[in-house]
């Protein structure tokens, strides 16, 4: 007769190299810059409530704009690397679709909900979905925030020409400063924070996305770390994975 392994048997496991070291330094600089923002941005939003002076609000936007700098020049790095990368870091690993993905997608969901979740190197199926409504966020909140820094700092790429746009006539555009109302034309201004307007409206739904998505994918690893398994979170740091059953994405 033919005798069953028992349940108590230990599983086996095996380990596999999952991010490479300019991936795990994008996630984890990514994730304090983000911090930074959304901890200055909520001041900022209350700046009238907090009393900040003048001085205070643009040396505070400056702080902010100064973490949208640091992230910015981040995700381009990470961008530029996905060409590069390799099977799990790189822009097929990242992003959702390609021969199979659906198929991939829905053994992916059954296993969860079965109690027998597979086990990814890279990211799973649903996560790529996950990773890449992230990676659109940032990208528009980035965006709009360097428009926005033009307008209220008139700093790099588009501040110089924003400064054009409102220097009073005679004024040389270089010298054009945040809060010096005598070096600009108001009818000009009124016109710049008119146009500003729309930029800032995204940038805010962004920003309150953005911490929601954040939370939700906190929140999925630290499901995914405990219903799965796989050393998820430690992998950010070491670069590699445990895994007990063997991988769809397996090298």
């Amino acid at each position: 007769m033919t005798q069953r392994p028992s349940s108590d048997v230990a599983p086996e496991f095996k380990e596999f190299v999952a991010w490479d070291a300019p991936t795990r330094w994008f996630h984890w600089i990514n994730a304090l810059a983000v911090l930074a923002l959304i901890a200055t941005g909520l001041v900022i939003l209350n700046d009238d409530a907090l009393g900040l002076s003048a001085g205070g609000k643009i040396l505070l936007k400056s702080i902010h704009a100064s973490f949208g700098y640091v992230m910015a020049i981040n995700l381009l790095w990470r961008f530029i690397w996905a060409f590069y990368g390799d099977r799990y870091t790189g822009w097929r690993g990242i992003l959702p679709g390609g021969s199979g993905y659906l198929t991939s997608l829905r053994a992916y969901v059954l296993s969860f909900l079965s109690g027998e979740p597979q086990q990814f190197v890279g990211h799973n199926p649903l996560a790529r979905i996950g990773i890449s409504v992230l990676f659109l966020l940032l990208l528009i909140h980035l965006t709009t925030g360097l428009v926005i820094a033009g307008t209220d700092l008139f700093w790099p790429p588009f501040g110089h020409w924003f400064a054009q746009w409102v220097a009073a006539p005679g004024v040389d555009p270089t010298s054009v400063q945040p809060g010096a109302s005598d070096l600009i034309d108001k009818a000009s201004y009124q016109a710049m924070r008119a146009f500003r307007a729309p930029f800032v409206q995204v940038h805010e739904f962004a920003f309150y996305t953005l911490a929601v998505v954040i939370t939700l994918h906190i929140l999925a690893v630290v499901l995914t770390e405990i219903h799965e398994g796989g050393s998820i979170t430690s992998a950010m740091f070491t670069g590699r994975k445990i895994l007990t059953r063997k991988p769809p994405d397996a090298q």
